[in-house]
């Protein structure tokens, strides 16, 4: 017997799927090569014999995120989503340059991208002012940003707001709040929570990606598809998008696809090539310096990851721009 059904946790390859009536089933991929992710919509059959459930199809994606791997191919993490929200917190102390490769992997993956501060009753003047800088950077990057607080409900509402219609994912580093803000959000008090270890690092608390059902933020609504949904995701120390998946230009980086225009080559890496429009900016105050960096430590991963790949073809000559 065969069905539909969605992937709505997924740890490796031990699977959740939820059929068309809501029924929740223990299942596996069928073949090694066969590999699904929470949010994938796939085809299963059931194994009567053996009392199993698999997963023997994906059915084709919307939207991806993906990330690269060590050889430099690329792993989806979870599959049709609208939005990603990325999470940062005064403790564990914010990695800004994972936080970028994030939000150029969702631009990638033509998702809206939120950028979301938790634990802001932690903040002391330190974080506070560091944070700020932060946050106004990816401001006026053209990002949406907010603050809150899950054990306080504090910018609960708003950001509520911004998932309400959208499938979301919760991304981070380790410890930044991932899962109590699933819990605030969906009322579900079973979501494991954890502490931050000594050395500040977040413990990996959620080993498997979860999908979640969210209730319409406005109850007025009569449509309960307008709630959307919620995936968690593990926590990191370190991330890297798909380099196939990223724009060859500005690599997701929207500031510099707005400034490479003015390149005197088209296909301008704005690292040492002459007329480089970018690195004019930054040496004007125009583009935020940490951001230029991110972008070239970016394109530097995007080389090694290529070259992980082994030999490729030549590249060709300058075009410059008419």
């Amino acid at each position: 017997m065969q069905f539909e059904a969605q992937v709505v946790a997924a740890y490796g390859r031990h699977l959740i799927v939820r059929d068309a009536e809501g029924i929740r089933y223990e299942a596996r991929p069928f073949g090694r090569k066969l590999g699904a992710v929470c949010g994938d919509r796939v085809r299963c059959e059931r194994d009567e014999q053996h009392a199993e459930i698999h997963v023997t199809e994906v059915l084709p994606r919307e939207h991806v995120l993906l990330r690269a791997n060590l050889k430099g191919g690329a792993e989806a993490v979870v599959a049709n989503l609208t939005q990603l929200v990325v999470l940062l917190a005064p403790e564990p102390k914010a990695d800004p340059f994972i936080i970028d490769r994030y939000l150029c992997a969702a631009s990638s993956a033509g998702l809206r991208a939120v950028v979301f501060l938790n634990k802001i009753d932690q903040l002391d003047d330190e974080s506070r002012s560091i944070t700020d800088d932060l946050l106004e950077v990816y401001s006026q990057a053209g990002y949406l940003t907010l603050r809150g607080s899950a054990s306080h409900g504090e910018g609960i509402k708003e950001l509520r707001a911004l998932l309400n219609g959208h499938i979301s994912v919760f991304v981070g580093q380790s410890g930044v709040g991932k899962s109590s803000l699933v819990a605030c959000l969906t009322q579900d008090q079973d979501i494991a929570i954890g502490a931050l270890d000594r050395d500040a690092e977040g413990r990996h608390t959620t080993t498997a990606s979860q999908l979640y059902e969210l209730a319409p933020s406005d109850a007025a609504t009569m449509d309960p598809t307008d709630g959307g949904a919620l995936m968690d995701s593990p926590g990191v120390r370190d991330f890297a998008p798909a380099i196939d998946a990223l724009e060859p230009g500005s690599l997701g980086f929207p500031e510099v696809d707005q400034l490479a225009i003015n390149c005197r080559f088209m296909d301008c890496q704005h690292l040492k090539e002459p007329g480089c429009a970018v690195r004019a900016a930054v040496e004007t105050g125009q583009l935020d310096a940490r951001r230029y960096e991110s972008y070239r430590r970016l394109r530097r991963l995007h080389a090694d990851l290529t070259a992980a790949r082994g030999p490729t073809t030549a590249r060709g000559s300058h075009s410059t721009r008419r």
